[in-house]
């Protein structure tokens, strides 16, 4: 599972059982994070789960990476038999507009912050893969 957590929303992705391909699942409210994380594992394999870390282009944390450490941390300890990673975001909402842009969508679509989220969220799952090569 990969995790773009955001003070307001959080983008969720996730891949197959082979873990060959990652893809957007969805955007939650982040006060509703932990409930939905809570009844997505009781349906759900999960045995992993990678946090985006941000920072800003010159490594410095950014104001919300205290947040995200925080998360990272409760994470753990309420899910010990989770491996929990954190991981470099940098440019992934970057990232994400241009997917969607590329992708024709309508304006609308273009600016809905949740989607961004949800994108960011498989890129950061997918970088993830392709370094750990699994």
């Amino acid at each position: 599972m990969g995790i773009d957590y955001g003070s307001k929303r959080t983008g969720i992705a996730v891949t197959d059982p082979l873990r060959l391909i990652a893809q957007g699942l969805e955007t939650v409210p982040t006060e509703s994070l932990f409930p939905y994380l809570e009844r997505y594992f009781k349906d759900e394999i999960v045995d992993q789960v990678v946090v985006g870390l941000p920072r800003h282009p010159d490594g410095n944390p950014t104001p919300i990476t205290h947040l995200v450490i925080g998360f990272v941390r409760k994470l753990s300890k309420q899910y010990p038999a989770l491996e929990v990673f954190e991981w470099e975001e940098r440019f992934t909402s970057v990232a994400a507009q241009n997917i969607i842009l590329q992708s024709g969508a309508k304006k609308s679509k273009r600016q809905d912050k949740g989607l961004v989220d949800t994108i960011s969220a498989a890129l950061i799952l997918e970088d993830f893969m392709q370094q750990k090569h699994w």
